[in-house]
């Protein structure tokens, strides 16, 4: 095996989890977030010549995700590799109840959510992934939480 497959083994080896666990908060899905990773994996691979020992390698992966999950819903939207932390850092396999509520949300009030909550965004780093204005951050942001609030299941009167 090469320099070339030895590092990108490495990356995989070293973030894949931590790719999956952003892959599934987005699609809600083990399966749909396995063949998201793999499809952001292969996309990386085949640029990986160019982007290793790029500083934000993970922030580009993550890109990747983010643009193929929003594109199978069938949402367009342009992504640009900016200065976004590599780490998110929420680390783990989400709640099951988590899951269940994010499943109630659109993909990109979702996405929104992911990226705001579980790696860490700020706004404008959300909205620069995106490809949008801050202001349509907010507005999903909103519109997300009033959603998860009203969800029986995550009130406190629903629990024993």
């Amino acid at each position: 095996m090469g320099q070339r497959e030895d590092d990108f083994d490495a990356f995989v080896a070293a973030r894949g989890q931590a790719l999956w666990r952003t892959a599934y908060l987005l699609t809600a899905d083990r399966h749909l977030a396995e063949d998201l990773v793999q499809t952001a994996l292969v996309e990386t691979w085949r640029r990986w010549s160019r982007i290793d020992g790029l500083e934000h390698t993970e922030a580009y992966v993550r890109r990747i995700l983010v643009t193929s999950h929003l594109k199978s819903t069938r949402r367009k939207v342009r992504v640009r590799l900016g200065d976004v932390p590599d780490v998110g850092v929420y680390d783990g396999e989400p709640p099951t109840d988590l899951l269940r509520a994010l499943r109630e949300l659109s993909p990109a009030q979702r996405a929104v959510v992911t990226l705001r909550y579980f790696d860490d965004r700020t706004e404008a780093q959300t909205a620069e992934l995106l490809g949008c204005s801050v202001g349509t951050v907010k507005s999903h942001h909103a519109r997300a939480l009033a959603r998860l609030r009203s969800l029986p299941f995550l009130t406190s009167e629903a629990s024993p």
